[in-house]
């Protein structure tokens, strides 16, 4: 038999696709309010992977992502996604939005997103948000999935990805430390 275990906590991941870069610092501003401060932000990156958002968002599409000192419970991914979907409907403009933001869960095992869409590989987690299993940790680095979106599978992600992971590992393993002290005592 499987005994439940308390998960670890997960370092926040928020990737923001946009046209216009100067609503960037307005709205990690926003994000910061509720989520605390970011320890790690990625330079812009160019968005031609797929026309799908253009028609929405416009051409000339930039990426950035980031993640946030403090560590997050796993259950709080769809209740962090509704808060997210709200940014995206302030800063639309006749209905179509001038930001995407793709909140994910990063952990040692996986990089998780979430999203409102189903698919077959999603794992639904309540309040109308799934789980979508963005790319897996295994042998030493991340390894995209048939059906990791095409950014999220290229070199610069995978590269700030790379640098995030090993900052949240040295945090976990700090926590543990700590925690294990405190039981000793």
């Amino acid at each position: 038999m499987s005994e439940p275990k308390q998960p670890l906590p997960a370092k926040l991941f928020c990737g923001m696709l946009m046209g216009d870069e100067a609503l960037f610092d307005e709205i990690l501003n926003e994000l910061i309010t509720k989520f605390g401060t970011p320890d790690l932000i990625s330079p812009w990156m160019p968005f031609d992977y797929t026309s799908y958002y253009e028609k929405e968002m416009g051409e000339s599409l930039k990426r950035r992502v980031f993640t946030f000192e403090k560590l997050v419970d796993q259950e709080e991914l769809p209740d962090i996604k509704l808060f997210t979907n709200t940014f995206e409907q302030k800063y639309s403009d006749q209905g179509k939005r001038c930001v995407n933001i793709d909140p994910g869960l990063l952990v040692p095992e996986r990089l998780v997103l979430a999203t409102g869409k189903n698919f077959t590989h999603r794992i639904y987690l309540g309040k109308k948000i799934y789980a979508d299993l963005t790319l897996i940790y295994k042998k030493g680095d991340f390894q995209a999935l048939p059906w990791t979106f095409p950014d999220y599978a290229d070199e610069p992600m995978l590269s700030f990805l790379r640098k995030a992971r090993s900052k949240y590992m040295f945090e976990i393993a700090s926590k543990l430390k700590t925690t294990d002290r405190k039981r000793k005592l």
